[in-house]
């Protein structure tokens, strides 16, 4: 079984008024710590550098308020090229990433092509969110605490300061180790910077009350909710052609839903996210869940309020 790499990234931005921003690089990472744990999840590393600016030379009010770091320090540091490989090669063969909440491994990414560095994956980046997890055996699993929550939850001693990269993954490292619960690992997520490249390398993960999938790129949104697999509602227990009650609609520009019923499991309600990739085409992340028939009323409803509303706008504008 692969090590656990915990991670955490300290990042910096345009100052505003002294520098514009770059939009290829809207985020540049100044510090990079990790804690590298065994399968059993025993800490057995550690590594912390930080990185000399090279894109952002004045500190952003806020990145030296919360961080703690000055720009005296990080001229201390690095290039970023130098330390990225250091830290792959220190993270070895067989790992997967643990990072506390969903932007660490994007932004390491967009730093990474920056640089023009070979990319972690060639698709989405499976890891897991500490953060989540946490919410998943602990509360209603989409509540997202901070970082010192859970440390004070746990009784965890408090012998590091938050916001440095290495000792907020040290601390993320403990958390994971107190989360005693082997089927919370099992909800995976994705960071999906490197979209599917094609159809065959499309994500399609079943968890124990939700299914996720993640398509490859589309021109648009219309050729996206064209597509049979995006627009398909089958059952993720059994797979079977769920009848759709509602077929898709939207609720705003990214926003998707659905209602279908299997005549085994019942109702499933269906999600689509519209997602825009660097290149201004569409993705699509899209989940099915079982619901109530409760649940699904609201569904119905909520497809009958908009079509209302956009009746009323229509009577509104021919008034004018």
């Amino acid at each position: 079984m692969c090590n656990f790499i915990v991670l955490d990234l300290e990042w910096n931005q345009s100052s505003e008024r002294k520098q514009k921003v770059n939009s290829v690089l809207p985020f540049e990472i100044v510090e990079i710590g990790a804690v590298k744990l065994d399968k059993n999840k025993n800490i057995i590393d550690k590594y912390g550098q930080l990185i000399k600016p090279q894109v952002y030379h004045q500190m952003h009010y806020m990145t030296q308020k919360i961080v703690h770091l000055d720009m005296d320090e990080l001229e201390g540091g690095r290039l970023f090229t130098s330390v990225i490989k250091e830290f792959m090669d220190w993270c070895g063969d067989d790992y997967i990433f643990c990072t506390w909440g969903s932007l660490d491994l994007m932004e390491l990414q967009r730093n990474m092509k920056y640089y023009d560095i070979a990319p972690l994956s060639n698709g989405p980046l499976k890891y897991l969110d500490i953060q989540k997890l946490f919410s998943i055996a602990y509360e209603d699993g989409k509540t997202r605490r901070t970082l010192e929550y859970a440390v004070d939850y746990f009784n965890i001693c408090k012998e590091e300061e938050f916001h440095r990269a290495l000792s907020d993954a040290y601390y993320t490292a403990l958390i994971f180790g107190r989360i005693n619960n082997p089927d919370v690992e099992s909800h995976v997520s994705f960071d999906v910077f490197h979209v599917p490249e094609n159809k065959k390398d499309e994500i399609l993960v079943v968890f124990d009350n939700y299914s996720k999938y993640i398509s490859r790129e589309f021109e648009d949104k219309n050729v996206a909710i064209a597509d049979k697999e995006v627009a398909s509602s089958r059952c993720y227990i059994c797979g079977k052609n769920a009848k759709k009650k509602v077929r898709w609609f939207s609720a705003n520009t990214r926003h998707y839903y659905c209602l279908a019923q299997c005549n085994e499991h019942g109702f499933i309600k269906g999600k689509i996210r519209m997602k825009h990739t660097d290149s201004g085409n569409i993705y699509v992340i899209k989940t099915l869940k079982l619901i109530s028939e409760e649940e699904a009323q609201k569904v119905i409803d909520k497809k009958e309020h908009l079509k209302i509303q956009r009746r009323n706008r229509r009577r509104e504008k021919r008034k004018i």
